[in-house]
C-alpha cells in the first residue's frame, strides 16, 4: 500500500486529504497547525478530520525541528503531501519519501508563487487563477508542474469566493493526478520561472485605501481582503470604516474635489483619482454596519 506523510491546513488541506483517503493511501502522519486566538477561523479543520478518521496528528510549531524529522524518517513514507501547510519544509524533509515531495498551490504556476496567492491575484485584477499540484524543492512553489486547473474570477468576486473554487479545483487536480503519482507515469512540466513572480504574505493594516488610486484598483482590494479576510478601510472622522462591497459606477461622474467617501442621493459614493466612482454597497464603522438609512435619518456627517 502507498502511505504518505501530509502537512495540511485550510480547507484545501481537508479537502486534498480526503482525496488521498478516498484513494486508498495510507496516511502515516497528519502534521497540522494549532488555530490562533487571534484568527478568524472561518475554514475547515484537518485536525478534527484526521482525528474522525483515526489518524495519527501532530501540530508541530516548527515542521524541521530535528525530532518531527527523525519521527518522519522513521516512518519512511513513499510521498509526501503539503496542502496549504504554512511554514517551509525544509531540504532534509524533502529528501524523506522515496517518491517524492508534492505540494498544492492556489494559483497557475508559475504565476504568484509565494503567499495568499487568491487575494493577490483578486487584487491585482486577474481574470483567472487556480490550483497546481508541483514537485517541492528548496525554493518555494518553483519545482515541476504536476498537473494544474483554471478557474475563473469574476468582475465582483470577493477572494473567499474565488477561493472556494480554488479549493474545488485543487480537490480535482489532486484525484486527477494521484494515480499517476502512484503508478510513476506521472509527467512532470518544469517551470519557467519568469513567466511569473513572488508575493510575501499581507498584513490587515495593508488594506488601507488609498483613493487616489483608480476605482477599478481600490474596488479590486476591497473583493481581495472582504470578510472573511480583515477587509479594506478608510479612516474618517476619527472613526475606522470597513468598506466590505462596492460596485463601479462607470455612468456617474465624480463630484469636484479631492478623492474619497460620500453620501448622496440616499447611498455612499467614493470618488477616486482616475475619475472614477464607486458605490458602497456595504460598510461598518467600528465593527457595526452603517445603514444608509439610519445614516440619513440621524444626519450622519462625515468630518
Amino acid at each position: 500500500m502507498t502511505s504518505a506523510v501530509v502537512f495540511a491546513y485550510h480547507n484545501v488541506g481537508v479537502r486534498c486529504l480526503s482525496v488521498l483517503l478516498e484513494q486508498g493511501v495510507q496516511v502515516a502522519l497528519v502534521v497540522t497547525h494549532r488555530d490562533r486566538a487571534s484568527e478568524n477561523i472561518w475554514f475547515d479543520s484537518v485536525e478534527k478530520l484526521a482525528r474522525a478518521r483515526a489518524l495519527p496528528v501532530i501540530t508541530a510549531e516548527d515542521p524541521n525541528d530535528p525530532a518531527v524529522v527523525a519521527q518522519i524518517r522513521a516512518l519512511a513514507p513513499d510521498f509526501l503531501f503539503s496542502f496549504y501547510y504554512r511554514n517551509m519544509l525544509g531540504p532534509e524533509l524533502l529528501a524523506l519519501p522515496r517518491r517524492g515531495a508534492y505540494n498544492m498551490h492556489g494559483s497557475l504556476l508559475p504565476k504568484y508563487r509565494g503567499r495568499v496567492p487568491v487575494n493577490w491575484a483578486v487584487i491585482n485584477g486577474e481574470r483567472e487563477t487556480g490550483a497546481t499540484l508541483h514537485q517541492m524543492v528548496a525554493k518555494a512553489d518553483a519545482g515541476g508542474i504536476v498537473d494544474q486547473e483554471a478557474v475563473p474570477i469574476g468582475p465582483d468576486e470577493t477572494a473567499a469566493e474565488v477561493f472556494a473554487k480554488v479549493t474545488a479545483a485543487a480537490e480535482r487536480v489532486l484525484a486527477r493526478a494521484l494515480p499517476r503519482l502512484i503508478a510513476g507515469t506521472a509527467q512532470i512540466t518544469p517551470q519557467d520561472l519568469g513567466r511569473g513572480s513572488y508575493f510575501g504574505g499581507r498584513k490587515p493594516e495593508d488594506g488601507r485605501i488609498d483613493w487616489a488610486k483608480s476605482a477599478a484598483e481600490v474596488h479590486n482590494l476591497v473583493r481581495g481582503v472582504a470578510p472573511p479576510y480583515p477587509g479594506a478601510f478608510t479612516q474618517l472622522g476619527g472613526a475606522t470604516l470597513r468598506i466590505l462591497r462596492t460596485r463601479l459606477e462607470p455612468n456617474r461622474r465624480p463630484r469636484s474635489g479631492a478623492p474619497g467617501l460620500y453620501f448622496e442621493a440616499g447611498a455612499f459614493f467614493a470618488d477616486c483619482g482616475d475619475g472614477g466612482v464607486l458605490r458602497v454597497l456595504e460598510l461598518d464603522a467600528e465593527g457595526r454596519p452603517l445603514d444608509p438609512a439610519v445614516f440619513a435619518e440621524e444626519k450622519i456627517t462625515f468630518a
